[in-house]
Parts: structure tokens; C-alpha cells; sequence
């Protein structure tokens, strides 16, 4: 069966509607963010009434549970006191009374994020979940240093946007602004919609400079770099097919063993040949650190010594979360129109 990328598709009512449900859910990203911060603001103003007066400044962040390293890659240059992520079962043998355990479960249902829960509350630890109210982990969630701020939509995202706003009041992280995230959201969505043609839509012109190619995503900054794992991730999910995503050192050789391109070669000579190219894909969210500067420059220089193509996806949004947001959605987008464009026959 050959598989090829039809163009055409893309702008097809017929089979733009056969993905509404997803493309659906991606155009609503912002209101998820929205709707969560609106749920949790009671609880959230009632437990930072409740540390205002305690005083309370923890020895140490514990971010427990499958979603931590998500707020770590926010939290870790920015908190003042020592962060830890802990995506294994329980929580590790130091963690007390002195700390502050933070844990994300959007869907409310892992049984090792209530499991942390439990624990963290038997030692009495400070705890703030973000979660369903009405779930398993919620109903671990009980005791005098517990704070639940309710969430509704089991957006992964939008969970953790609820918790980054809470630490930066207590002064533990960045300014998170769930308003500025949705913002960004609602600005790619925008822009990627279905109903906006090819000419006008860049993630379908981006998925279709991608589509006979095999996508290296690379992002300089922490954020970015997470952000090129979960675009990586949602390109093979949607496609079948091989997306790398890493650091420059891990990068460069696929570029470098890329046979060089013969500007006058006939690209139909070898119909029989169904390697494809790599193509570099950067996340741009305009971090300007040395070491990110070296990297792009290297892998830039790479690409253009061996004709791999360059498509960048970047943002102007005005916070990290925002950026890292926009970034993941636009990727998103790209995945899910690469996967429309490919048909069998």
C-alpha cells in the first residue's frame, strides 16, 4: 500500500470534518485554561489568605507525580528554595512537615498521585493538589495543610497553569498569568484554524513542507526543549512515522549523515527510494542564552552545508508558560494536519 500526502485534503470541508472532534479540541485549548483558572480562584484566594497569615516559607518544592517535570522545567531556574520532581511512586525519605509537596493530576484518577497524596498529608507535609474535586485523588486530599484548587477538564495544561499561578503568588515560581496563556491559545487557533486556506494557515503550510520529510524538532530553551519532546511525540502519534526530538549534539549527526542535495537532480528518477530527508524543525520562544545561540548556529550551519530544509515555529507571547503553550499548540496543529494531508491507496 503506497502512502502519500495529498494537499488538497487540507482544505477539503469533507475531510476536515471527519477530525472535527480533534481539531475541535485543539481550537479550545484557551478556553480550558480559562475555565480552570475561574474554577480554582476561590480555593486559590482562600489558601493564600491562609499563608499570608501562617508566614509559612517551605525548606523545600516537591513536585510529585507523572506531571512534575512539566513545573520543573518552569519552576527549577526560578524557585528560591531547593525543587525537586518526584514522578516516582511515593515521595522520597526526607520529604516532612518543613516541606511543600505540589502534585498535578488532571484527571484525578492515577492511583500514584493519590498514593503521593496519602502519603505527603500521614507526614504532614504542606500540600496543594490541582485536581477534579469529585476524584480518587481528591478524596486523599484531606487534612489541615491540604489545599485542593478544583479543576474541571482534565487538561494537562491547564492543571498545571493553576498551579504555577498559585506558587507565583506565594513567591515560589514565575509569573504564570492563566489570562496571557489563554491568549497565546486562542491567538494560535486563530491562526491554525481549519477554516483558514493554505495560504494563510501556517501549520498547514508547515505540515506540508514536512510531509516528505522526517522532522527533527529542536527547542534552545528548557521550556522549548519539553515543548519539542511533546510536538515530537504528537507527530508520531499522528503520522506513523519517525520524529526525533533532542539535544543538538544528538541532532547534528542525522543532519550530518544526510546525503547532500543535487539542486539538479530529478526528484521522480528513483520513485523506488522512500527514504525521507530529515528536516529541521526549531522552537523558536526567544530565548537568547549563549548556549542556546550556539546550538541553533550549529545546527543551522549543518543544515544549510547539507540542503536539509529549516521550518521554524516561534512566539512573541509574554510569558514563559504563554510561549511554551503556543509553541506546543502550534506543533500540535502541524501534527494533526500532516496526519489529515497522508492517505493510502
Amino acid at each position: 500500500m503506497t502512502v502519500w500526502f495529498d494537499e488538497s485534503r487540507l482544505d477539503d470541508e469533507r475531510v476536515l470534518g471527519a477530525a472535527d472532534v480533534r481539531l475541535r479540541a485543539l481550537a479550545e485549548s484557551g478556553a480550558r485554561v480559562r475555565r480552570d483558572a475561574h474554577e480554582s480562584a476561590p480555593a486559590a484566594a482562600a489558601a493564600l489568605a491562609r499563608e499570608h497569615a501562617d508566614g509559612f516559607r517551605p525548606r523545600a518544592v516537591l513536585a510529585a507525580g507523572p506531571d512534575s517535570r512539566l513545573l520543573r522545567a518552569v519552576l527549577e531556574p526560578w524557585c528560591p528554595v531547593p525543587f525537586v520532581a518526584w514522578p516516582n511512586p511515593g515521595l522520597p525519605g526526607w520529604a516532612g512537615s518543613l516541606d511543600l509537596v505540589v502534585i498535578l493530576a488532571p484527571e484525578g484518577s492515577d492511583e500514584g498521585s493519590a498514593s503521593a497524596v496519602a502519603e505527603a498529608v500521614r507526614r504532614g507535609c504542606q500540600v496543594v493538589v490541582a485536581c477534579p474535586p469529585r476524584s480518587l485523588v481528591a478524596d486523599h486530599a484531606q487534612g489541615r495543610h491540604v489545599t485542593v484548587l478544583p479543576t474541571l477538564t482534565g487538561d494537562q495544561l491547564a492543571t498545571a497553569v493553576v498551579m504555577l499561578e498559585f506558587l507565583e503568588h506565594v513567591s515560589l515560581g514565575p509569573r504564570a498569568d492563566a489570562e496571557s496563556v489563554a491568549t497565546a491559545l486562542d491567538e494560535v487557533a486563530r491562526d491554525s484554524s481549519p477554516f483558514q486556506d493554505l495560504v494563510s494557515n501556517p501549520a498547514k503550510t508547515t505540515a506540508i513542507a514536512l510531509a516528505d520529510g522526517a522532522p527533527l524538532v529542536w527547542g534552545g530553551s528548557v521550556l522549548a526543549a519539553r515543548a519539542a519532546r511533546r510536538v515530537a511525540e504528537s507527530l508520531r502519534r499522528a503520522t506513523g512515522r519517525s520524529a526525533l526530538a533532542g539535544d543538538a549534539e544528538h541532532l547534528l549527526p542525522v543532519i550530518e549523515g544526510a546525503a547532500v542535495r543535487d539542486v539538479f537532480s530529478d526528484p521522480f528518477a528513483d520513485e523506488g527510494d522512500s527514504e525521507l530527508r530529515p528536516v529541521l524543525v526549531v522552537l523558536d520562544d526567544g530565548a537568547s542564552d549563549t548556549l542556546g545561540r550556539e546550538q541553533r548556529g550549529r545546527l543551522l550551519a549543518a543544515a544549510e552545508r547539507r540542503g536539509v530544509r529549516v521550518e521554524t515555529l516561534s512566539t512573541t507571547a509574554p510569558t514563559e508558560v504563554a510561549r511554551y503553550a503556543s509553541l506546543l499548540l502550534q506543533g500540535t496543529y502541524v501534527a494533526e494536519y500532516l496526519g489529515i494531508g497522508l492517505t493510502a491507496g
